[in-house]
């Protein structure tokens, strides 16, 4: 069984990142640590039954060489992707220095779609034998994701069930600490069981079974107003009372959140997520 779990969001912040770019708006100008976003990731460490240390990463995003230094990350076990957009996937080129502090190789797991999109973007990774220079790059093993079969690593079960991004189906994850036998244990540790739900303004009938029964909801939120492909507000407060997890954090926030001004503003066990964030 996994001890010493803890949860860690590394970045809770939209694509553009917060304080955008050229803006002087309340959030952008904001005193408040809480109120600098990072590009969306999370990680969880556990020790695994054997007494080692772990660290698995949900995806991997453009700032991800500054979240590691902030959190002083130094090793990466598996990395699981929730989609193939860029401000979830531009990381990868960093976890090269993990190969070098570990010696080994990481496993990265998508689904297919998303796979094909990494092996393409990464192709001085996927493709070493093509580069003019054999340069220093990440040493990485693909797997592919099927929705209905879950990932076992070191102790955890990762489930992977669909969420609606807009148009564009993605992977949300319930991840849960497996016993012995390899089943799902009774007592979970730390905020396990946890659905981590980025990016997502649907969750189809047949993912709602993965949200029952959860110690903590990770689920975008991007504004008060209205999106086609994020959560607003309202629309997430919808879902984390559907859901009725022990507690539930918002992520994925655009500057128009001003964390001080909406955290007051939300129900008991609701609260906004920021980066560095850790959950034990």
């Amino acid at each position: 069984m996994i001890t010493s779990t803890k949860f860690v969001l590394l970045g809770t912040g939209t694509s553009a990142g917060i304080p955008v770019i050229g803006c002087d708006c309340a959030t952008c100008t904001s005193t408040d640590p809480r109120d600098r976003r990072t590009r969306s990731g999370a990680m969880l460490q556990f020790v695994d039954g054997d007494g080692c240390a772990r660290t698995i990463l949900l995806d991997c995003p453009p700032d991800h060489r500054e979240q590691s230094l902030r959190e002083k990350i130094t090793r990466c076990d598996a990395i699981l992707f929730t989609h193939d957009h860029v401000d979830h996937t531009f990381g990868l080129d960093e976890v090269r220095r993990y190969n070098s502090l570990m010696g080994t190789p990481i496993e990265i797991f998508a689904d297919a779609p998303t796979r094909e999109s990494i092996e393409r973007v990464f192709r001085h990774i996927f493709k070493r034998h093509e580069n003019v220079n054999d340069s220093f790059v990440a040493d990485l093993m693909a797997r592919t994701i099927e929705l209905g079969k879950s990932i076992d690593l070191f102790g955890v079960r990762f489930t992977p069930f669909r969420l609606l991004h807009g148009g564009l189906p993605i992977l949300g994850f319930r991840i849960e600490a497996i016993d012995g036998s390899g089943a799902v244990a009774v007592e979970q540790p730390g905020p396990l069981p946890l659905a981590y739900c980025t990016d997502v303004n649907g969750i189809p009938p047949d993912s709602w079974k993965h949200l029952r029964g959860l110690k903590t909801l990770v689920l975008d939120m991007l504004r008060y107003r209205r999106h086609p492909t994020h959560f607003s507000l309202d629309e997430a407060l919808g879902v984390a009372a559907e859901v009725g997890a022990a507690q539930t954090l918002f992520v994925h926030m655009t500057h128009d959140i001003l964390h001080a001004e909406c955290e007051a503003r939300l129900p008991e066990g609701v609260r906004l997520g920021f980066d560095g964030l850790s959950l034990v």
